[in-house]
């Protein structure tokens, strides 16, 4: 990606300046805050592809994001706090400008303050015994409800809390006894044991957070507050300390032992943002992403450790180990039930991040279609033989060709994106040439990325598979295949909607002396937008799919559209494009033969069924803390998830195969064993899978219109 120097020459230059006549205060904390807020604000109002105007609105935007981060569960403030803060409401932009702390440093008090109070609340609340005969409940949600009015309002939403999470703990004991193995042997349990134990392991995980809780620094305070501010531009506009610059360079799908996943903070939670391809957790299959990680325990008897209020990089050190170890999990799925996992500890493999392809049969077994499944836009520049995964997949079409396939289903699903130099040269492989994307940046006059390579390495029918985590280059590949009319795009409702481009600055160098408040962390700023070549941009909106087919997040608001402050959607003229390597005869018909096929598909049908009740279950967040009736629910919820996994075990494409080739190739690999281990996990999985069979049969009636 092209960048301007001068740009960034006067923010540096600006560093410089804000600086050298900035006055210096008794108190250094005050000043490497101001320092480090001016610093901020100059390189995005110099480089952000949105700048903010410092007013009153944004002020209060910056207020209600930051309370919302600052006690996200709403169990620390009460609305007298509040109104203490309420006070600076429209005043933080003024404070940002002049570089006070006047009010974060007001915040910290409070939720100090606030930390020892609370603290009474659970351990005398913990020290009796519930009574689960009465009939109550309690909201789950925080967004439902409101600050306590006052502090026996906050006690008492704490004693309902503290109630509805020790019933949690007891389901788990009762079902680890249920599923006890023949032979073993434990203590004796009765329901008041079970009870007492429960709230003992409550009151330790609790001792234990707020232990952590003391200990936050005030830069980890500071990170929060400044990320707030960054996030007001867009959610992928992050100020990173040193630390987090660390992480942020760290490519997990390599060298890293650990189960091979992302995580991040929401709220008071860590929840799984990506499960990396070819790792422990994504061989399971039982992890996936947007599912919360409530606790982990070591071995087979470790102690839990429960990750409430947990900040993300000491989650990391309770997940991650050495190669062979194992670690259990109790996570929390998108729709509301709760299990325990078990994951053994690998170095994630790079071979499961690259590209792979099969023989499928159509409608019949004459038909051959090419499946091509990519992960990630992968491309290695650290080393003179890295793979690329453009040249990677020119590799797969001429092997694909090599078989006589009639049609060619590339898989984009949950491809979060990756390098755009290969996306486009990807893209091209589909057409004569012509434009791939256009990338506008603040000011600039859009640079438009071309396929200037006039060969077509396959013009067959082609259908690209996307789902909600396409995103980024995958975005960009499906838009201008949709756009060209070269193939037909399927997957749910829509993309992610990531459209934008950031760059990583560091703060050091953007001023000279202050050594005594260095290493000052960077900034990730985002610097311009995708466009599609027909004008409209990718940011938001997504790519929406030729032929919807539905899955669980089908009723749920998904993507970039629900992050705090995305960049709008918007539109710029369209690039001249036109192609003559296939053309689709009749997209309203295939529209129409797959709609007809769905609604009379079990499958598909189940997954809108189960969609629903998940949309339900985000609405109806309030749970009785009554044991029976709470244990019925949690019956009842488990044996719906449990029904809907088991729905989809049976083979259901029969003809997945490998290339003749790589058959032969995998049989002579010197790892042979856990090469064709993966491979039958490879085959084992499309062989199962729903929205492939419908592809193939979407395919079929490409085949037959040509």
């Amino acid at each position: 990606m092209k960048f301007r120097g001068p740009i960034f020459l006067s923010v540096v230059l600006a560093g410089f300046l804000l600086v050298a006549f900035y006055p210096r205060r008794a108190a250094v904390s005050a000043e490497k805050d101001a320092v480090l807020m001016k610093l901020i604000v100059s390189f995005l109002n110099e480089l952000h592809f949105d700048p903010k105007t410092m007013d009153d609105s944004f002020s209060e935007k910056f207020y209600k994001l930051y309370l919302e981060s600052l006690d996200p569960s709403k169990r620390f403030f009460t609305q007298d706090d509040v109104k203490k803060l309420d006070t600076y409401r429209l005043k933080l932009d003024d404070e940002v400008n002049s570089g006070n702390s006047t009010f974060f440093d007001l915040s910290i008090g409070l939720m100090e303050k606030s930390m020892l109070k609370t603290q009474g609340y659970y351990r005398e609340i913990l020290a009796q015994p519930f009574d689960f005969s009465v009939t109550e409940a309690y909201e789950t949600d925080p967004e439902k409800r409101s600050f306590a009015k006052s502090d026996a309002e906050l006690k008492e939403m704490w004693h309902k809390m503290l109630k509805y999470e020790t019933l949690a703990r007891i389901m788990d004991k009762e079902e680890g006894l249920k599923s006890a193995k023949p032979g073993e042997t434990a203590a004796p349990s009765t329901p008041d044991s079970i009870e007492a134990g429960a709230r003992k392991a409550l009151l330790k995980s609790y001792d234990d957070w707020y232990s952590r809780l003391s200990k936050t620094k005030r830069n980890d305070r500071l990170s929060l507050y400044l990320n707030c501010f960054t996030h007001l531009y867009d959610p992928h506009t992050d100020f990173l300390e040193p630390a987090d610059k660390q992480d942020f360079d760290l490519n997990i799908s390599g060298r890293l032992e650990g189960i091979g996943a992302r995580l991040q903070n929401v709220g008071d939670f860590t929840k799984v943002s990506e499960v990396v391809v070819g790792g422990p957790a994504w061989k399971g299959k039982e992890l996936q992403e947007n599912d919360f990680i409530l606790k982990a325990a070591q071995g087979d008897d470790g102690e839990w450790v429960d990750f409430t209020g947990m900040l993300t990089n000491e989650v990391v050190t309770h997940i991650r180990g050495k190669k062979g170890t194992k670690v259990r999990l109790m996570i929390k799925k998108v729709d509301g039930s709760t299990k325990e996992i078990s994951i053994i500890r690998d170095v994630v493999e790079f071979e499961e991040s690259y590209v792979k392809s099969l023989i499928l049969d159509g409608a019949t077994p004459e038909e051959k279609v090419g499946y091509v499944y990519l992960p990630k836009f992968y491309a290695d520049f650290q080393r003179s033989d890295g793979r690329f995964c453009a040249p990677d997949v020119a590799k797969e079409l001429e092997k694909l060709k090599g078989e006589n396939v009639k049609g060619v289903i590339i898989d984009l699903r949950n491809n979060g994106g990756g390098s755009l130099n290969d996306v486009v040269k990807m893209s091209g492989f589909f057409i004569e040439s012509g434009p791939i994307v256009q990338v506008k940046s603040r000011t600039d006059q859009p640079e438009i990325n071309y396929d200037r390579n006039p060969a077509v390495q396959y013009g067959g029918p082609l259908v690209i598979m996307v789902n909600s985590f396409s995103a980024s280059a995958s975005e960009i590949m499906a838009a201008a295949l949709q756009d060209y009319g070269r193939a037909v795009i399927v997957g749910s409702k829509s993309t992610y909607g990531k459209g934008t481009v950031q760059r990583v600055f560091n703060l050091d160098q953007a001023i000279s002396g202050y050594d005594q408040f260095k290493p000052l962390g960077d900034i990730k700023i985002t610097l311009q937008k995708f466009y599609r070549i027909n004008g409209g941009s990718t940011q938001l909106r997504g790519v929406t799919p030729d032929i919807v087919l539905p899955d669980t997040y089908h009723y749920l608001p998904v993507g970039e559209r629900e992050e705090d402050y995305p960049l709008n959607w918007t539109e710029i003229p369209a690039a001249t494009y036109s192609q003559n390597a296939f053309k689709i005869k009749n997209l309203e018909e295939l529209k129409r033969r797959s709609k007809a096929r769905l609604e009379q598909d079990p499958g598909f049908q189940k997954i809108l069924g189960h969609a629903k009740y998940i949309e339900a279950e985000r609405k109806n967040s309030s749970v009785m803390l009554n044991i029976d009736q709470f244990r019925k629910d949690e019956t009842a919820e488990e044996k719906l998830s449990n029904d809907f996994r088991n729905a989809f075990k049976d083979v259901i494409n029969k003809g997945a195969r490998n290339i003749a080739l790589d058959a032969k190739k995998m049989e002579s690999s010197p790892d042979n064993e856990k090469t064709l281990a993966r491979n039958k996990d490879f085959i084992d999985g499309v062989s199962k899978d729903v929205y492939i069979r419908e592809t193939l049969r979407i395919m079929h009636d490409l085949i037959a219109q040509n």
